[in-house]
């Protein structure tokens, strides 16, 4: 079994690196004083999003995007995922269901998001539904040959700057026929009704908004009335490996800073890296780290070699709870290491650890997480997590 990178791989992990460092961490600055980025700073980093090649990586070359693996894709997302605020979201990902789009939805909305022409906003999240997307209660009415959209989204993350939405909803109500819309801009009918703060400062609204009479055309349904389920959970598939890639990089730099600084902060006479409960600090999160990368690469290694859905999801979950719960001990202990130091917000440090909660959350909580991988116990046994992984 081979486990190293090749050329390629390696060249691509230093320029996201090269990325990250020269445009994301200037940015970090900005990002806390101004809770946002200027459209001057938005349009610089967008353009070194291009010019480093790591604009739509998550799609095919012949649709706009670099075409990487999903190996290549957590690489990349390790090294952005370092930038504090979740400026690595910058480097964008237009959604995965957009490979199954039409060749005119391609061309309206799927190459123009690869190119950076385009923002995607993507509306799942209501406020009495999130990883119970069965409960999801926005329905599309058809009336006189067009789909008539009612309902309430929360957590619209950039919905207020995005140039087309996707929006989950259930086709006469009805959660077996959730199907997802493809709408220009803001259209008629959406209104935002608050934009609650999070508990991080970031470059990303997250409105909660109304869609009241949103219409849609039969060539706005992207797949098929009733797939919507489905397509939106292979999304969650490759999302949850770049967020487990992400969250690595947020524990790196979390323990790159700790490690620094126990290296040059003296407590009577001498490093207190010297003292044990410090060094046993960094000991662990190295295993921590050490153990989350294997997860990651393996489990992506083994998906781009065609791993069957089911247990791709199944090992997914995996990857997304540990990684992210790792990064989020790391954080911690790396507070505790830096002391006060820790606690101020011009440390990297202190806004990970604020940011990385989120992880925690998005795209599945940690407990959908464990639901998944109880549920794959119950009908399958411990196999896919104990048994011999393909080489």
């Amino acid at each position: 079994m081979d486990f190293t990178f090749g050329r390629e791989d390696l060249e691509l992990q230093a320029r996201a690196r090269a990325f990250a460092e020269g445009f994301l961490f200037p940015a970090e600055a900005e990002v806390e004083e101004t809770n946002g980025l200027s459209d001057a700073t938005r349009a610089r980093i967008k353009r070194a999003v291009l010019d480093h090649g790591l604009n739509a990586i998550n799609h095919s070359r012949e649709d706009g995007g670099q075409g990487l693996s999903l190996v290549q894709q957590c690489l990349v997302a390790e090294e952005v995922g370092k930038a504090t605020n979740m400026l690595g979201l910058l480097a964008w990902l237009p959604a995965q269901p957009l490979r199954l789009g039409t060749p005119g939805q391609k061309a309206r909305y799927l190459r123009p998001a690869c190119a950076g022409e385009k923002d995607e906003a993507f509306l799942v999240s209501e406020p009495h539904a999130g990883s119970d997307a069965r409960a999801i209660t926005t329905k599309a009415v058809k009336r006189g040959g067009r789909y008539v959209i009612d309902g309430i989204k929360c957590f619209a993350s950039g919905s207020e700057r995005a140039d087309y939405l996707l929006v989950h909803a259930n086709v006469d109500g009805d959660p077996d026929k959730a199907t997802l819309f493809l709408l220009d801009g803001r259209p008629r009918g959406y209104r935002v009704l608050k934009r609650p703060q999070a508990m991080f400062r970031s470059a990303f609204t997250n409105p909660w908004v109304a869609l009241e009479g949103v219409e849609a055309d039969e060539d706005q349904v992207l797949g098929k009335v009733g797939q919507g389920f489905e397509l939106t959970k292979d999304w969650f598939v490759e999302q949850r490996a770049n967020i487990g890639a992400r969250a690595v990089g947020v524990a790196i730099r979390c323990a790159e800073t700790a490690a620094a600084w126990a290296r040059e902060r003296r407590a009577f006479g001498r490093a207190i890296q010297e003292f044990q409960a410090i060094e046993f600090k960094l000991a662990d999160m190295a295993v921590a780290i050490m153990a989350a990368k294997a997860l990651v690469y393996r489990c992506a290694a083994e998906y781009d070699r065609g791993l069957d859905r089911k247990q791709a999801h199944a090992r997914m979950a995996v990857v997304k709870l540990y990684c992210t719960e790792m990064a989020g001990r790391v954080a911690d202990e790396a507070v505790q290491i830096l002391g006060g130091h820790g606690f101020m917000l011009d440390s990297p440090v202190a806004r990970h650890y604020q940011s990385v909660r989120a992880e925690r959350i998005v795209e599945g909580t940690s407990e959908i997480q464990r639901a998944i991988i109880g549920g794959e116990i119950r009908k399958r046994g411990l196999g896919t997590y104990t048994g011999l992984m393909a080489g």
